[in-house]
């Protein structure tokens, strides 16, 4: 395993295990009320626990095909050079596109971290990568709004990462490390309890998350492969990982997306996963019909920029990476829905429609080990 940790690292995954012992007290307070008034038995709820911590992953999301230059993609990135890279590093995002010197990435983890990234001489390959814990088993993961594919790490790498109970760009006080999560766990089972929801499920209760989390979450992933889409945006256990990720040694699988079968990206997956031994799984994808896109979810400009973007009359992950390369390549062809920026928004909103209303493509999912 890549475990090597530079100072900046390792003083970032301490300033977070320090925060999370602060609230451990107030944190374990919670849990208790939560097991007596849902009269759940601590031995249930520790074994839940132990669960979490022997079989839950870490999931990067990507969109594969998205351009990192003129010539090159994501997924062709992956391939040359095996190494899962931050945002300082590619420039680019599927959330908001601030990792810069200032901006606004760069000053939350710099609140998030104590400063740990800040001092000099830190190099931006020293940045965290982010993604989230899978814990509910979803075919699309656990946080589908950052990509129709994702890479999965193996648990040991769990041990280098902090966490933070939704995204970390709100600056969230759940925050811990597999040594210190009681502040996560507290934060779950509150919402499960009073909420009823959590991770963007709805109608979870305690007995239910019990079940998932002891008999559902050890099953191997092809078990989770013909379940239902998360419609999961905004709700997941946001892991930032601390240490390089190289495929070859700190991943194990690659969930992807159907629509990439039989097309260059998809081919180039293909290719990595053979390289660099990971498991490639092909999930059950969204599609959506573009007289069902909605004008009230992100804005009335969408429904006729899906039928700009579909194929055969649907949209999926593939045309609108499409999309994306031919923005790249040819802005002017794309000026009619706004400025550059504003259609890679766009884009990113398109995508979200999909995550939000698409329906699983209508095929039987296939398994491919390497």
């Amino acid at each position: 395993m890549s475990n090597k940790l530079t100072k900046a690292q390792s003083l970032a995954i301490e300033y977070i295990t320090n925060s999370a012992k602060a609230r451990k007290a107030e944190a374990q307070q919670i849990i208790e009320e939560v097991l007596y008034m849902s009269d759940t038995a601590r031995a249930r709820f520790n074994e839940a626990s132990r669960q979490i911590y022997a079989h839950a992953k870490v999931a990067l999301h990507f969109h594969p095909d998205r351009p990192i230059t003129a010539t090159k993609t994501v997924a062709d990135d992956l391939l040359a050079e095996g190494i899962y890279k931050n945002q300082f590093q590619t420039r680019i995002s599927n959330g908001g596109l601030t990792a810069y010197p200032g901006g606004a990435r760069d000053e939350w983890e710099k609140a998030i971290f104590g400063g740990a990234y800040h001092q000099a001489s830190t190099a931006a390959s020293e940045r965290p990568k982010y993604g989230a814990l899978e814990l509910l088993g979803s075919y699309d993961g656990p946080a589908p709004r950052f990509g129709s594919c994702y890479v999965v790490l193996h648990s040991a790498v769990s041990k280098r990462c902090t966490f933070t109970y939704l995204d970390s760009s709100q600056n969230p006080k759940e925050k811990g490390t597999f040594a210190e999560f009681d502040d996560v766990l507290a934060a779950l089972w509150k919402d499960v309890f009073f909420h009823n929801e959590a991770l963007g499920r709805k109608e979870l209760t305690p007995e239910l998350l019990l079940e998932q989390l002891t008999n559902h979450l050890p099953l191997s992933r092809a078990a989770w492969l013909n379940g239902k889409p998360s419609r999961n945006l905004d709700y997941y256990i946001e892991a930032q990982v601390h240490g390089d990720i190289v495929l070859q040694d700190d991943a194990e699988a690659l969930v992807a997306d159907p629509s990439f079968q039989g097309t260059a990206t998809g081919q180039v997956l293909e290719q990595l996963c053979s390289k660099y031994g990971l498991d490639l799984y092909w999930h059950r994808g969204l599609e959506l019909h573009v007289d069902e896109v909605p004008s009230n979810f992100r804005g009335p400009a969408m429904p006729e920029l899906a039928k700009r973007v579909a194929q055969s009359g649907k949209i999926n992950a593939h045309c609108i990476g499409l999309a994306a390369a031919s923005l790249m390549q040819s802005p002017e062809l794309w000026k009619e829905y706004g400025s550059y920026e504003q259609v890679v928004q766009q884009l990113k909103y398109m995508w979200h429609i999909l995550v939000r209303f698409g329906e699983p493509k209508d095929t039987i999912f296939e398994v491919e080990i390497e």
